[in-house]
């Protein structure tokens, strides 16, 4: 368990410098005077190595020990980092940023799912993604504060053209990013290895694309694994979207400046971590499909925000919809990872997760681009958003229960 925990500590580390790292590149958009149609795409192009490297990263974090591959991850998220500092692009920092996601993702998971027996995968999931909300909360709050005017001016533009770099206010936050990925790195190096071996096999890119479209078919047929994967596949893309839409929410509706709407984004996350905690401690494996009524429940709530103007009734529907989010992804996570585990392999499992999941968010994202450059109101995203939630939901638990697939056949 001292193993786990490490882990846990890694992974709240790099999700922190992960969540700040939006904001501040959001920041630098601004600065640069970019068109408001351009902002969803910094999260697509953090999401695209997810989907098009995912059939090879499973393999990777199968063919080497993961505490390694999760060490060179983090690595790849510090260089993204200096890349802003030295002036990059803002896209091709957070691009460079999801190549290390996308490497680092397979490994946590698989490497928790080797470490832990399967009565223990639920708990271990209410951990993991109480510490990722967490981390989500705090990296918000975090963004928020770096690229706050207290801080902006903290090193001079000057600065930035005495060392041949492009001028910016953001300086101070870009160097504090960059050392939250090296600390993650360092810590990262003393995760033990799990022991756990697969068996050697080709990295021939023909091969493995088409064992991973094999793969994809083996999850989406399994009747449990199924009903999983369709449900964080939709609530990835509904939350990868409705991150960038609170934030345009709570500027129009609430006059609240950038830096000020980070900080409600981490009111969310404290509903998660409540939701998630409660999941972990009242849910066992078996039980995980039961919640799939709180989906519909949830996208019920989102166009409540149309009628929401004052601070705090903004605050409590956010937690609650937070609430609802992380005791429904909990149970659903941990089923999916224990049938991909039993089908497949730890590594590749998440691989498959991670593609399908990042897939649902690269098509959000582009659908919100595009309705931001048609200059669709916000009203009509929420009603839209909430709507899509809900019916989804709902055809994937009739879906479910006509099935006939009972809790108990998780073994």
């Amino acid at each position: 368990m001292p193993a786990f925990y490490r882990v846990i500590a890694v992974q709240f580390v790099s999700a922190l410098a992960d969540n700040a790292l939006l904001i501040v590149a959001i920041a630098r958009m601004l600065e640069l005077a970019a068109e408001a149609w351009t902002v969803p795409l910094l999260k697509l192009s953090f999401t695209l190595c997810y989907v098009f490297l995912a059939p090879f990263v499973g393999a990777l974090a199968d063919t080497w020990p993961k505490g390694r591959v999760m060490v060179a991850a983090n690595l790849l998220k510090a260089l993204a980092a200096a890349l802003l500092v030295a002036g990059s692009d803002p896209m091709l920092a957070l691009a460079l940023a999801g190549l290390g996601a996308a490497v680092y993702a397979p490994a946590k998971y698989g490497l928790i799912t080797e470490m832990l027996p399967a009565d223990q995968l639920v708990r271990a999931n209410g951990y993991i993604e109480g510490s990722t909300v967490c981390a989500a909360l705090l990296g918000t709050v975090l963004g928020g504060a770096l690229v706050s005017p207290q801080l902006r001016n903290l090193l001079p533009p000057e600065l930035a053209v005495a060392v041949g770099a492009t001028p910016t206010s953001l300086h101070a936050g870009m160097l504090g990013l960059l050392l939250l990925y090296l600390l993650a790195a360092l810590l990262n190096a003393g995760v033990p290895d799990s022991g756990v071996r697969y068996a050697r096999h080709s990295f021939h890119a023909v091969y493995l694309v088409r064992r991973f479209f094999r793969e994809n078919l083996t999850l989406w047929r399994d009747p449990l694994g199924g009903v999983s994967m369709a449900v964080t596949t939709l609530l990835w893309g509904i939350g990868a979207t409705l991150q960038l839409v609170v934030l345009r929410w709570a500027e129009s509706a609430l006059g609240l400046a950038l830096s000020q709407a980070a900080y409600l984004q981490g009111v969310t996350a404290v509903g998660v971590i409540a939701g998630a905690t409660l999941a972990s401690q009242m849910l066992r494996l078996e039980q995980a499909t039961r919640v799939l009524p709180l989906g519909i429940a949830m996208g019920l709530l989102v166009p409540c925000m149309v009628g929401v103007h004052s601070l705090g009734w903004a605050a409590g529907l956010l937690m609650l919809v937070g609430g609802l989010a992380g005791f429904f992804v909990v149970p659903m996570n941990a089923l999916l990872q224990h049938r991909g585990q039993q089908l497949l392999t730890a590594g590749r499992s998440i691989a498959v997760q991670g593609f399908n999941e990042n897939a649902g968010i690269l098509l959000m994202l582009s659908l919100y681009a595009a309705a931001t450059a048609l200059r669709l109101e916000l009203h009509q995203l929420l009603w839209c958003f909430g709507l899509l939630v809900a019916s989804t939901m709902a055809l994937i638990t009739l879906r479910h229960h006509r099935a006939g697939v009972a809790n108990a056949a998780v073994s």
